[in-house]
């Protein structure tokens, strides 16, 4: 609602120690310069910004853009995706290829590691959810009944149970181990963006399930699963009752949601907004952070904030309030999907 700052940065040169001198122009101050950082504050707004380098770049992955990916819970091996139809499996410290996960028909949209880091979990356009050994790169289990492309998926505690949402409108529970669905958990008659499950807070009221949950349910107990959908909602609801926890209108498209704990959440719209809702009382958010009008494409619990990514190439991370932000990326057109 404030226009616009615009300010530059000039390097005047190098210290001894190879770290750059570099003045901004008026109403912006430049902090603490090292090889890998820039602080820029503006006093006159109180507000500051940590400008980041990459710490590593891997250019040999993928040949396209890269839609999905994720990271072992040790951090040794990495999982992505990409539009040049391909999911591979790589080491995280050099990016040397390790597998290549062969088997979806079509675009695979999402792919993320079990809690074990030796087993991947992902689902494509071909209306398909697939688990795969991260060791040899076979496919072990196949989940089918989607009508429609699989758009995310969630893992339940250990990953005996998995979830997943899908352009259908419905998102589903599954049983790895007899590869068999459990269940609908929501149809909402609109594509279904994205998913998170979490812990509920202790206060909150989950329903009662309609009839008795199946043996073969473990750990949904006393969880929500986020969804957000592409009608503008976000909804809650019990994961074991299937029972409606709250709803909540947004001002467009939601595209992704995560919890912060078990009591605050975040979701992101197509139209660039943040939400911070709690899910004790969702009928107002908490706050709204707007920082340009590009989608916001993913969300990222970290420490006592998050990190997002929007269409418009930025990534960026919150700590605790919004007057400090750290830039990983700028907006240099090409979205970043996945972080």
């Amino acid at each position: 609602g404030k226009p616009t700052l615009y300010g530059s940065l000039t390097r005047r040169g190098l210290s001894t120690e190879g770290v750059p001198d570099i003045a901004a122009s008026e109403g912006f101050v430049v902090g603490e310069v090292t090889k890998k950082s820039i602080l820029i504050s503006c006093p006159h707004e109180n507000v500051s910004t940590k400008f980041l380098a990459p710490y590593t770049t891997f250019c040999r992955i993928h040949q396209k853009s890269i839609t999905c990916l994720d990271i072992s819970s040790g951090g040794g091996l990495g999982v992505s995706t990409s539009t040049d139809g391909t999911m591979k499996i790589w080491q995280a410290a050099n990016g040397e290829i390790r597998r290549l996960l062969e088997g979806h028909v079509y675009d695979v949209n999402c792919c993320r590691f079990f809690p074990s880091g030796l087993v991947v979990l992902s689902g494509g356009m071909d209306a398909q959810l697939k688990i795969w050994s991260a060791e040899d790169a076979s496919c072990v289990v196949t989940f089918k009944g989607h009508k429609g492309g699989i758009l995310d998926t969630a893992i339940v505690d250990r990953g005996r149970n998995v979830l997943s949402c899908s352009r259908d409108g419905t998102a589903r529970l599954w049983d790895c181990g007899k590869s068999a669905c459990l269940g609908v958990i929501a149809d909402c008659g609109s594509p279904v963006n994205g998913i998170a499950v979490g812990t509920a807070d202790n206060s909150l009221n989950l329903g009662t399930p309609e009839k008795a949950p199946s043996e073969r349910e473990i750990g949904t107990e006393g969880k929500i699963l986020l969804l957000a959908r592409e009608d503008k909602k976000l909804q809650g609801v019990g994961l074991q009752s299937r029972q409606p926890v709250f709803l909540f209108m947004g001002s467009d498209a939601f595209n992704c949601c995560t919890f912060l704990s078990s009591t605050y959440i975040l979701a992101g719209t197509q139209d660039g907004n943040i939400y911070q809702l709690d899910v004790r009382n969702t009928n107002a958010p908490i706050q709204v952070i707007h920082r340009s009008g590009a989608p916001v494409l993913s969300l990222l619990p970290y420490r006592d904030g998050f990190i997002a990514s929007q269409g418009d190439g930025t990534c960026f991370i919150v700590q605790q309030d919004l007057d400090y932000v750290v830039d990983l990326t700028e907006a240099d057109c090409d979205p970043v999907y996945k972080v």
